[in-house]
């Protein structure tokens, strides 16, 4: 048939028609937006879901989704499309655990960008200048009576036989940049009965543990950012061999998302921008100490800095 026969044009047309109506319908697909299980991850992935939203991009909320594990694996397998992300976790996630750069917010940010960019096709966005590090908080009652102040301390009493009981996240007890790294650099070993695993990777359920001896425990698993620990008598314990990454929140955006949404960039940019550790400290004791919804946490908070009506 030749290029210029009436049918060809109209089989050319039918053809390009449907393209576009493809094209058209898959832009406005709404944005899967997932998040961590844990109390921050509903704080941000609320705030992400909300600001798209105001935005006039279409969202489908998954917040809340599962731990790090599972939100990871539902991004890369394109089931969702944006999550936050912390920037330590680059280091397991992309597999260059050896790197210092983990242990400085922006050069573990712009590392863990390029390669998950090379990698994955993910763009990470511009992080929050906070670090939402793993840590190990001790009941202040003991942490005083036995003189605890640093990991060092605290290792020390344990291998002495010190009484100790952790309430811990499965995630936490398992994954080599966590309990195992914090062992290894201070010289100590848990035994079984010295551990509590609760389900999920909430810090709220470990640090509730600690301060009600649920089951024993004097201690628990906590993040650099959580806001109710002194509020219930827990002491983080300095951790002087900086054993852990910077955890910096960010958003992780699919490319192929982003480019039909470019705008994602421009409007989380500057709400991560302003969020900084007390400021995630204040906003996370009010969801777990206060018993606060975190979307209307996050909604009060990014209606405060103007970036919702």
């Amino acid at each position: 048939m030749h290029l210029s026969h009436p049918l060809f044009r109209r089989t050319l047309l039918v053809l390009a028609t449907g393209l576009l109506a493809s094209w058209a319908a898959h832009a406005q697909s709404p944005v899967r937006v997932g998040s961590k299980i844990d109390t921050e991850g509903k704080l941000l992935g609320n705030m992400v879901v909300l600001a798209l939203e105001a935005n006039g991009i279409k969202t489908e909320n998954k917040v809340s989704l599962g731990n790090t594990k599972v939100v990871r694996a539902a991004l890369v397998a394109g089931e969702i499309d944006i999550y936050p992300e912390y920037t330590g976790n680059g280091a397991f996630m992309l597999g260059d655990e050896s790197s210092k750069a983990w242990k400085d917010l922006r050069a573990g940010f712009e590392l863990a960008k390029k390669m998950d960019f090379e990698k994955n096709k993910i763009v990470w966005l511009e992080p929050a200048n906070a670090n939402n590090t793993w840590a190990i908080a001790v009941r202040k009652d003991v942490a005083t009576a036995n003189q605890l102040r640093t990991l060092d301390d605290m290792g020390r009493y344990i291998a002495k036989g010190g009484a100790f009981k952790l309430a811990a996240s499965a995630e936490f007890m398992e994954r080599a940049d966590a309990m195992p790294a914090f062992q290894s650099a201070y010289g100590f070993k848990l035994r079984a009965d010295q551990a509590l695993v609760l389900a999920g990777g909430d810090t709220a359920a470990t640090i509730k543990a600690a301060a009600e001896k649920t089951s024993g425990v004097n201690a628990a698993m906590a993040y650099g950012t959580d806001g109710p620990l002194a509020a219930l008598g827990l002491v983080v314990m300095e951790d002087p061999k900086g054993v852990q990454p910077v955890y910096a929140p960010a958003p992780l955006v699919r490319e192929d998302v982003l480019k039909r949404h470019p705008a994602i960039a421009t409007v989380l940019a500057p709400i991560f921008k302003s969020l900084d550790g007390p400021t995630l400290q204040t906003l996370n004791a009010r969801i777990q100490l206060e018993g606060q919804d975190p979307r209307k946490v996050a909604t009060a908070y990014l209606q405060s800095k103007g970036f919702l009506k």
